[in-house]
C-alpha cells in the first residue's frame, strides 16, 4: 500500500512536471519565433539592401552643404559640412517601434487563440472520454473526474442518479404492466367458460324449469358483465397507449356536473349502501374540459365507492384561497399504506393486487387523472389516515368563477 502511494504519489509530481514544462517549451518557441523574425529583418536591412539602404538613409537624414569654387576647369561644388537629421530619425524609429509591437501582439494574438482552442478541444475531448467512461460503468465519480472537474462531477453524478430513478420507474411500470395484462388475458378464460358452460345447458335442456332457467340466465349475465369489464381494461391500456390528451375549455357548472355523477352513481351507491354528501356551492362555475374533468371526477368517484366501507358517506366539497380553487373527496374506508399511496397515482398501480376483487381496473384511471389535471395547470394529492381517505384536487384560480 505504501509503495502503491509513493507511485501515486510521483506520477501525479511527474504530470505537474511535465505540465510546467510544456508551458516553458511553449513560451520558449514563441520568443524563438520573434528572434527569428527580428533576425531577418536586420538581415534583410544589412546584406540585401546594403546599398539601397544606405542611399535611402543618406538621402533622407543626412544634410550635406556644398560650397562653388572657381578653377581653370571651371566651377567645382564640394561638400564642407554634414548635419545628421535627429528628429526625423526619432520618428522614423517611433514608425517602426509601434509597427514592430502590433506585429508582435498580433503574432502573439494568433498563436495564443490556436493554443486556446487546441486546449479547448483538448479539454472537451478530456471530459468527454470521462463522461463516457462514468455513464457506461459503475465507477465512483470521484475516481474518473480529477478536482479542475468537480463541478461537471457532481453534476453527473446528479444526472445518472436521475436517469437511473427514471429508468427504474419505466421498468416497474412495464412490469406492472405486463402482469396485468397477463393476469387479464387469464381472467378472461373464466367468466367466459362460465357463460359458454350456462349457455350451453340452457340450449340443452329445453324443458328445464323456468326458475332454474332464469337463475342461469342471471349467472351467464353476471359472467358476462365481468367479461366486457375485463375487455375494457384490456381496451383502457391500448388506448392510454395510443392516445395524446387534448383539452378543449368552456365553462363548466360544477355543482351539476357533481349532482348529475351522483345520481348516476346511484343504483352502484344503493348495492355498497353509501351516501354522497355534496357541500358545492350551486354557483359554481369552473373553466375546463368538461368531459376530461368528468373523467376525473368519475375515476375518483368510482374508487371512494369501490374503497368505502359499507353504510358510510362520501362527502365532496369546495374551498377556495386568494389564487386556488380546491375540490375534495373524501371516504372512510382501509388506511392506505403510505408506500402505496405514494405510487397510487403511477400507471397500471393497483391497490388490491390480488385479482380475485372486483375493486380497481386496469390501474390507469388515477394516472389519467393526474395527467389531466396537470394539463389543467393544477395539481392532485391524496391523503389517507384513521380511515379516512381524501383526495384534493387544486385548481388555479384564473379557472374558477362563481355567478354571484
Amino acid at each position: 500500500m505504501r509503495t502503491l502511494s509513493i507511485l501515486k504519489l510521483s506520477g501525479g509530481v511527474g504530470i505537474k512536471l511535465k505540465n510546467k514544462l510544456s508551458k516553458l517549451i511553449e513560451m520558449m518557441c514563441i520568443a524563438l519565433f520573434v528572434l527569428v523574425i527580428c533576425y531577418g529583418i536586420y538581415y534583410l536591412v544589412d546584406q540585401v539592401l546594403n546599398g539601397t539602404f544606405a542611399d535611402w538613409f543618406t538621402a533622407n537624414f543626412i544634410h550635406t552643404y556644398y560650397e562653388n569654387y572657381e578653377t581653370a576647369e571651371g566651377v567645382t561644388r564640394t561638400a564642407v559640412n554634414s548635419e545628421f537629421n535627429w528628429y526625423r530619425l526619432k520618428l522614423v524609429l517611433l514608425s517602426l517601434s509601434v509597427a514592430g509591437t502590433f506585429l508582435v501582439l498580433m503574432i502573439l494574438f494568433v498563436t495564443s487563440h490556436f493554443y486556446a482552442r487546441k486546449k479547448i478541444r483538448q479539454t472537451i475531448t478530456n471530459a468527454s472520454l470521462m463522461i463516457q467512461e462514468y455513464m457506461a460503468g459503475d465507477k465512483e465519480a470521484s475516481k474518473i473526474f480529477p478536482k479542475e472537474y468537480a463541478e461537471i462531477s457532481s453534476q453527473m453524478l446528479e444526472i445518472k442518479s436521475t436517469m437511473q430513478h427514471h429508468e427504474q420507474i419505466l421498468k416497474d411500470e412495464a412490469n406492472r404492466k405486463n402482469d396485468l395484462i397477463v393476469y387479464l388475458t387469464h381472467d378472461l378464460k373464466t367468466p367466459l367458460t362460465s357463460v359458454i358452460g350456462y349457455l350451453s345447458l340452457l340450449d340443452e335442456a329445453k324443458d328445464m324449469p323456468v326458475e332454474q332457467k332464469n337463475k342461469y340466465i342471471g349467472i351467464a349475465l353476471d359472467k358476462s358483465h365481468r367479461l366486457e369489464k375485463l375487455i375494457n381494461e384490456l381496451f383502457e391500456i391500448t388506448r392510454y397507449n395510443l392516445q395524446q390528451i387534448e383539452l378543449e375549455k368552456e365553462s363548466i357548472d360544477l355543482y351539476y356536473m357533481l349532482l348529475q355523477m351522483t345520481d348516476e352513481f346511484y343504483p352502484l351507491l344503493q348495492t355498497h349502501g353509501n351516501t354522497i354528501h355534496l357541500e358545492v356551492k350551486e354557483d359554481t362555475i369552473l373553466y375546463g374540459d368538461p368531459i376530461k374533468l368528468a373523467r376525473v371526477f368519475n375515476n375518483i368517484l368510482k374508487n371512494a365507492i369501490a374503497y368505502s366501507y359499507p353504510d358510510t358517506k362520501i362527502k365532496i366539497w369546495t374551498e377556495t384561497t386568494d389564487t386556488d380553487l380546491l375540490l375534495y373527496f373524501r371516504n372512510k374506508g382501509r388506511t392506505i399504506p403510505p408506500r402505496k399511496l405514494n405510487a397510487i397515482f403511477e400507471k397500471f398501480f393497483r391497490l388490491d393486487e390480488a385479482r380475485t376483487t372486483n375493486t380497481g381496473g386496469a390501474g390507469l384511471g388515477l394516472a389519467i387523472a393526474k395527467e389531466i389535471i396537470t394539463l389543467h395547470n393544477g395539481t392532485i394529492t391524496a391523503d389517507s389516515q384513521n380511515e379516512w381517505t381524501t383526495f384534493c384536487i387544486t385548481l388555479p384560480l384564473t379557472h374558477y368563477t362563481s355567478l354571484s
